[in-house]
């Protein structure tokens, strides 16, 4: 199932008016292939990857692969945007961060992003990604995006 650019956008704005977040991960097929969900916990945004094993990077320990641990914090990253904005505007990533504090294990994993600053060209976010406890991060990226046509500097 593919989407339009307006499609996607009507469902952004259905998301923020309802806080129902399923849809818009299931419009994105890259989300769905790797099992996302948006999900608002306590009135925050959060992301879940649902574990299964065509994630596992390293099949001795089993461990997830980096670069899923990636998308899911930058996957966190641009929903916290598109939930946060006045306008819909699909962020654009410039650079991602990421830092590897210690390996997923083989369950589900969440993550959270925060705005560090939001101006009218980029926006700086922050995500931090955690398996059973949120006090024990496993990963945390810094993220730049192009927002062009977002909100005014804040």
């Amino acid at each position: 199932m593919s989407v339009s650019h307006e499609e996607l956008v009507a469902t952004v704005e259905r998301a923020r008016l309802s806080g129902d977040w399923g849809p818009v991960t299931r419009a994105i097929p890259y989300a769905r292939f790797l099992g996302l969900h948006a999900e608002t916990h306590e009135g925050e945004l959060r992301m879940r990857l649902a574990f299964s094993p065509g994630l596992v990077g390293n099949s001795s320990i089993p461990a997830l692969h980096g670069g899923t641990l990636g998308a899911l914090l930058e996957s966190a990253a641009i929903f916290e945007l598109l939930s946060r904005m006045e306008t819909v505007v699909l962020p654009k990533t410039i650079t991602v961060t990421i830092d590897y504090m210690r390996s997923g294990r083989a369950v589900d994993t969440w993550a959270k992003a925060t705005i560090a600053k939001h101006g009218r060209r980029v926006a700086s976010v922050h995500a931090v990604a955690w398996q059973e406890d949120q006090a024990k991060p496993i990963a945390s990226a810094t993220a730049h995006f192009l927002v062009l046509g977002g909100d005014d500097e804040k």
